[in-house]
């Protein structure tokens, strides 16, 4: 019998590699387009002055979600978020670049970053720009030159600690065959514009050379509370051209799953980290700085189907590991909004808190008709001073026009108000850049009451971390000191409004 065993053994080895095998590649790819900055300025999202074939493409051929919503919209607490499929403000990830100095952050027991999941499952994990031999259209950074050396990992910008080991590399050539991998394609989005007006108009110099024609300035139409300055309508066209340009990023790395024929094996999930990077945008919790566009493609996903129920962002989490056969943690707080089973959302929310030296924390709550949000400090303006900001030609130029007199009533009351209500109510459906606070409005007292009854209860239920201590503070702004600073010698600009949140602080503002 043991001679019998011993023949049979390699045998049965190779058998059980193969079956092994054959499995793997009868699961799916997973690719997630991850794009910085960006609304769903998208031609299937509505857009009318430019046109995102490619995205339109990946909508037409699967499922467009019209009201997804991202969980914090800022880079580094959002990214904390989809990778493990938690509201940051649970797993202590919610202030935007933390864990950089002595004090860290660790992800509290049961929860894990995701490509961990598909690299334990089989999956070969990558994450960079999705193209061979070139970087990303619109702009050529170092990353993108590193990842063609073969040693560049794309933006993770995670707030917590975690082993680069859970990435395989920067790129799926490099699996064994017949292996499915876990890809995150890295695009620079709204970004690829820059923080000045020179960089957005040397974007449109490229534009013109790619596509023949730079998005005219004079078209631009601007959220209501936004002056039709040159500086802004300049940014705004440069901003649409970045969006062209990462359709077309897009659109290069379909050609490539398609030239290796796998594009069909491959579910492909499109959406951004949060919205546009402007004064009422990025950081905030409006509509334009948290509808996101969600777009899901590949096996099992209905073909040309529109929904209109509320998603957030983290949702793609499970969505891809349900494709890939792996069990979703229970303690997950995304849904996979696939399941024959999933019921709609009745709420989804969202959340704010320090972004970089500017303490700050907002919270919101959504129902399909209402905007709930709440300012926890709202004797603060709503533009706090922050260098990261405060650098843009376009906050700058605002803030010119406001000291001299120049921005018209709802701007001035909308972006330069001293204070801010401690409590907002919009009905964002119909008021679709929330400019109206009904929250005062005894009609809609009833709406507000039961949407602040249920952000309270999600604090609750979540576990919502709130605030940072002040030793977390002092640790995360030593990262800061010495940078972003103005002409000549002295403060730092960043040194200068840390010691302002340290003076709001001190007297309970």
């Amino acid at each position: 019998m043991k001679r019998v065993l011993r023949f049979l053994l390699p045998a049965l080895v190779a058998l059980a590699a193969t079956i092994a095998g054959h499995a793997a590649a009868e699961r799916p790819n997973i690719l997630w387009f991850i794009v910085d900055d960006m609304s769903p300025n998208l031609s299937c999202y509505g857009e009318k002055l430019i046109e995102t074939p490619n995205v339109d493409r990946l909508a037409r051929e699967g499922t467009r979600f019209k009201n997804a919503f991202t969980t914090t919209p800022v880079c580094s607490p959002c990214r904390s978020g989809f990778i493990t499929g938690m509201y940051p403000t649970t797993i202590g990830s919610h202030h935007h670049r933390s864990g950089r100095g002595v004090e860290k952050i660790r992800l509290p027991a049961g929860v894990a970053p995701v490509p961990k999941l598909f690299q334990d499952a089989g999956y070969y994990t990558c994450i960079g720009n999705g193209l061979t031999g070139a970087g990303r259209p619109g702009k050529k950074t170092e990353a993108d030159a590193r990842q063609r050396k073969g040693d560049g990992l794309g933006k993770t910008d995670y707030n917590f600690e975690w082993d680069p080991k859970i990435y395989d590399s920067n790129d799926w050539s490099g699996r064994k065959p017949g292996q499915p991998f876990f890809m995150q394609v890295q695009m620079g989005g709204g970004k690829l514009r820059g923080g000045s007006d020179a960089s957005a108009q040397s974007l449109a110099e490229r534009a013109k050379a790619e596509f023949g024609r730079a998005t005219d300035p004079a078209k631009v139409v601007l959220p209501p509370y936004y002056p039709r300055d040159p500086v802004l309508l300049r940014d705004w066209a440069a901003y649409l051209d970045a969006v062209r340009f990462t359709d077309k990023h897009v659109g290069d790395v379909i050609a490539r799953l398609e030239r290796e024929g796998i594009l069909d094996q491959t579910l492909v999930i499109f959406t951004t980290d949060h919205g546009i990077s402007h004064a009422r945008g990025k950081q905030f919790l409006y509509n334009e700085g948290t509808h996101v566009p969600f777009v899901v493609r590949g096996p099992g996903v209905p073909k040309g189907t529109v929904r209109d129920d509320l998603i957030e962002l983290i949702d793609l989490t499970p969505i891809s590991l349900a494709a890939a056969g792996i069990p979703i943690p229970a303690n997950m707080q995304a849904k996979n909004v696939l399941a024959q089973d999933y019921r709609p959302r009745e709420f989804v929310f969202a959340a704010r808190d320090r972004c970089d030296e500017t303490v700050e924390r907002i919270r919101s709550v959504r129902t399909d008709r209402f905007l709930y949000i709440r300012n926890y400090h709202p004797q603060r303006p709503h533009l706090q001073p922050n260098a990261y900001k405060d650098g843009k030609s376009i906050v700058q130029t605002l803030r010119s026009l406001h000291e001299a007199g120049k921005l018209d009533p709802l701007a001035e009351k909308l972006l330069f108000s001293p204070t801010r209500p401690k409590e907002e109510l919009y009905e964002w459906t119909t008021d679709r850049w929330q400019v109206k606070n009904l929250a005062d409005d005894p009609q809609h007292r009833k709406s507000l009451e039961t949407l602040r009854a249920r952000m309270d209860q999600w604090i609750t239920e979540t576990k919502d971390r709130g605030p940072e201590s002040e030793k977390m503070y002092d640790s995360d702004m030593d990262v800061y000191i010495g940078g972003r600073t103005k002409k000549g010698k002295g403060e730092t600009i960043t040194e200068k409004n840390i010691a302002q949140m340290k003076a709001w602080a001190k007297k309970g503002i």
